[in-house]
């Protein structure tokens, strides 16, 4: 075993601040108010380094962009369903796992004002109860500690701890529950200045994307915890992906490879048409992770391609934390992941605000540091995230069990599951979706696929077989209490 780092790290002792990147900042008045601004508002020096190294790739004309070109399609070295399945080598490897779960966002594409994370999604529970419920059932089941730490926001972080009190027994002694990521100032799309928003100051940061985990796990301390507690491995997942639950055959085969980093990919569908994929880059054969801010909007018609690209990225990774500790140490405290450049406007609900730029990272970016990466390909039952109403409705059905009998693991009821796709114009946000369910999702466990069109409201105990369409008959219109959705009959009123 590869002994632990146990001498003082750069960002440990308060040097960082005094770096050749402020040499750099002199060079772009922008580039230091930035830094002077962070640094006021107390956020870390790796965060404020990863901040740095992104701005003067904005500077130097950096896009961000992956090319087709310049890439292949990239398939799993590794299929779980090929992993031996050895009971006492899962539970060693799980009692030296940690869990991290990323819980900074709001929803706020969903039309939400709280964490995205304390939205019910099934029975009542909502994404962090079951996270909670699914980490606590499988520590019963195997004795591993498996601590949970959540990468919150200061959006999330006060209602994320007040509910995380219904469960005494989630923490582990030594370890936090959360660690509080950073934040960065938005920048003015013309000239790459902080943007200054009087009217609400607080819309003048953003999230730096959830690549700022690695910075914020190395300095707050965690990262070091967890080594000096014997965790050798973290497991890393989204909030709103509740079948990304740890798997001890996973766990087990990741100890004993001795890859550096893994990230789990499954079978593409049509509702994964805009998620992000790994490929290949020509050049080294490293893999990449490509998402669709990483690519060119004439190029989209190949992201897109399912055919040429089946394999999804779940964002699902598994990490070796000492491999990741000296990778940390080579690079001060924060890795050097490829640039995710946003453009929006400051305050996101006026289109007419002034137009930024927010500087973002994805942690599964991290894939092309590691010379020994592995794809691994798993099933859908590993990937069920809830990016808008469609996934939610489906998650709220029947088409899913969940529950105590389960471990709190999603097991679907249909095969496959259909899949469904609401009016935007009605449906996109969560009270929209609300106000026209007020009994709950239709049964969907016997359905191929559910569209509606225009402006419907279900009553109660709707069942929906087959594939049906609901077309827009111009006006609101409801589908009443019991009726049964069979086929293409069902266009039209039912």
């Amino acid at each position: 075993m590869r002994p632990i780092l146990s001498h003082r790290l750069p960002w440990q002792a308060g040097t960082v601040a005094e770096t050749t990147d402020d040499g750099k900042n002199a060079d772009h008045p922008g580039r230091a108010e930035a830094v002077a601004r962070m640094r006021a508002a107390g956020v870390n020096e790796p965060a404020v380094r990863a901040f740095v190294r992104h701005h003067e790739a904005l500077v130097s004309g950096a896009t961000g962009l992956v090319r087709e070109a310049d890439v292949e399609p990239a398939s799993p070295q590794v299929l779980l369903d090929d992993l031996p399945d050895d009971p006492d080598a899962g539970r060693a490897a799980l009692d030296a796992t940690a869990v991290a779960v990323l819980n900074g966002g709001l929803g706020t594409s969903m039309g939400l004002s709280v964490p995205k994370s304390l939205l019910p999604v099934h029975d009542g529970l909502t994404f962090l109860d079951v996270t909670v419920r699914q980490v606590l059932a499988l520590r019963e089941a195997t004795g591993a500690r498996l601590p949970l730490l959540l990468l919150d926001s200061f959006a999330t972080r006060d209602a994320t701890l007040a509910r995380l009190a219904a469960y005494p027994d989630l923490a582990v002694d030594g370890l936090p529950l959360d660690v509080l990521q950073s934040r960065e100032p938005k920048l003015r799309a013309d000239d790459l200045s902080p943007v200054d928003h009087p009217g609400d100051p607080r819309l003048e940061w953003c999230p730096p994307g959830h690549g700022d985990l690695y910075p914020t796990l190395a300095a707050s301390g965690v990262l070091d915890a967890l080594l000096e507690q014997g965790y050798r491995q973290l497991f890393v997942s989204n909030v709103d992906n509740l079948g990304a639950v740890p798997d001890a055959r996973l766990a087990a085969w990741f100890a004993a490879e001795g890859a550096g980093y893994a990230a789990e990919v499954c079978p593409r569908t049509e509702m994964d048409r805009k998620g992000g994929h790994l490929v290949r880059r020509r050049a080294d054969g490293r893999l990449l992770l490509r998402d669709t801010a990483q690519t060119a909007e004439e190029e989209l018609v190949h992201f897109t391609d399912g055919d040429r690209h089946p394999w999804a990225h779940t964002n699902n990774l598994w990490l070796d934390l000492i491999r990741l500790r000296e990778l940390l140490e080579r690079h001060g405290g924060s890795l050097p992941l490829p640039l995710i450049r946003n453009p929006k406007t400051v305050d996101p609900t006026d289109p007419t605000s002034t137009p930024v730029v927010q500087v973002e990272s994805a942690m599964g970016g991290a894939v092309e540091l590691f010379d020994d990466a592995v794809a691994v390909g798993v099933g859908r039952d590993r990937f069920v995230p809830v990016k808008g109403t469609d996934e939610l409705l489906l998650l709220r059905s029947d088409a899913y069990a969940v529950g105590p009998g389960t471990g709190y693991r999603l097991v679907a009821q249909a095969d496959p599951l259909p899949v469904v796709t609401l009016d935007r114009r009605h449906y996109r946000f969560v009270h929209d979706l609300d106000a026209r369910f007020p009994a709950g999702a239709p049964s969907l466990r016997e359905a191929a696929g559910l569209e509606v069109e225009g402006d419907w409201t279900f009553g109660a105990d709707v069942v929906v077989r087959g594939r049906v369409r609901l077309a827009d008959e111009g006006g609101a219109r409801r589908v009443p209490d019991g009726t049964v959705l069979e086929g293409s009959s069902a266009e039209g009123a039912p």
